[in-house]
């Protein structure tokens, strides 16, 4: 695992006060939101930083301010999850289980949009030892979520697709209820092979409603610019022979390059 000490000091997090997770989910938990990404130069990203300094606060757990992520997708035999979000269709979707590595968290996980492009997320607990498999408690809750939002696919056609690991700072500005999620160390895993985003660069996301937020305008005036980036679309594109060529591959190959040394997929992490 990649050390959170590292990401955390080179993104500057101890200038930020520090929140709760009660006091971020309280006001920004935001599964039903616009989701907006950037690809940013670790210094810009650090600025970045800098400036939210007055009005977010940086997800603090007992003095540990990132979390280790992994997260495993499951996709049809067909990459029907893939397809859907290469060609940009309207009812475009994922499952992934989610595990939260210090803290021995895991939740399977299913994102939708809704009629007006937002991101629908649901979310339920499930045992840290159930991580990168869907039993029969998870494969129920991802049939009923996906028929709820009239997507015709079910658990029994999904098989594990590729992994995400990565180091995550999460941002909350606790009066406007939006958050901004600061991802770096970032690699992408499918069977033997995998690629990693350069050391330089941070995928940030802001998550809040239609309108951008303060930290949208502000990623503007450091010379970001929003991309349509998905992990799992990135991790398929780059990774599974004999794809078509789109445009989040052409994006990626400018900042994802082979990394060496490895684990298997879903080789267990112990929580700290």
């Amino acid at each position: 695992m990649t050390s959170a000490p590292s990401v955390a000091a080179g993104l500057g997090l101890s200038a930020l006060r520090g929140a709760t997770l009660a006091e971020v989910d309280a006001v920004a938990a935001l599964q039903h939101r616009i989701d907006r990404k950037y690809l940013v130069p670790l210094d810009r990203a650090r600025d970045l930083v800098a400036r939210l300094a007055g009005t977010h606060h940086v997800l603090d757990l007992a003095g540990r301010r990132t979390t280790n992520y992994l997260s495993a997708y499951f996709d049809t035999e067909q990459l029907g999850a893939w397809r859907a979000h290469v060609q940009g269709r309207r009812r475009r979707w994922k499952v992934r289980t989610r595990l939260y590595a210090e803290d021995g968290l895991c939740r399977v996980e299913v994102k939708t949009k809704d009629g007006r492009g937002a991101t629908v997320k649901h979310a339920l607990t499930i045992p840290a030892a159930a991580y990168g498999h869907l039993g029969a408690q998870a494969a129920e809750f991802v049939d009923e979520t996906l028929a709820g939002a009239g997507i015709p696919v079910a658990a029994k056609e999904l098989a594990p697709a590729a992994e995400i690991r990565y180091v995550r700072a999460a941002l909350a500005d606790l009066d406007r209820g939006t958050r901004v999620t600061l991802d770096g160390a970032l690699t992408c895993h499918h069977g033997d092979r995998a690629v990693a985003l350069d050391s330089g660069h941070v995928l940030v996301e802001t998550k809040g409603g239609v309108r951008p937020a303060p930290a949208d305008r502000l990623l503007l005036a450091l010379g970001g610019r929003p991309v349509s980036l998905s992990k799992y679309v990135v991790a398929q594109s780059l990774l599974t022979p004999g794809l078509p060529d789109n445009d989040v591959r052409r994006l990626a190959r400018a900042h994802f390059t082979s990394a060496a040394g490895t684990v298997p997929l879903y080789e267990r992490t112990s929580a700290a």
